[in-house]
């Protein structure tokens, strides 16, 4: 071949066969990205250690604040992130919030991984 002359295109159906395995939908893609958010924050995974390691189960925002060394405000708005990511369920009760894992959740979250 010389220098003036163009190897031949490769033909598209050569270059690799589809994987088989469908990508993720869009909305399944928010959710799981949700959920990584959530787990990407030192504060929370703390959060999340705490609350699993109540003794009962559950812990108040009263409880969580002086762990973490962080105000009320910036404590209630980490858990509203891991609430809204369905890993902690919350239980108002008179003037304070209750948290506890959702069942499951923290298992489901380990396992989003593997559905990639």
């Amino acid at each position: 071949m010389t220098s003036l002359q163009l190897a031949e295109p490769a033909i598209a159906e050569d270059c690799c066969a589809p994987s088989g395995r469908p990508a993720l939908e869009v909305e399944e893609a928010q959710r799981t990205a949700l959920v990584f958010k959530a787990l990407a924050d030192p504060n929370r995974l703390r959060l999340l250690s705490i609350v699993k390691g109540a003794g009962d189960g559950e812990a108040c925002v009263c409880d969580l604040t002086e762990p973490l060394d962080l105000s009320q405000p910036t404590v209630s708005h980490h858990l509203k992130i891991l609430v809204d990511a369905g890993l902690l369920h919350r239980e108002k009760r008179g003037t304070w919030a209750y948290y506890s894992l959702v069942p499951g959740a923290i298992e489901q979250a380990a396992g989003l991984l593997a559905t990639l």
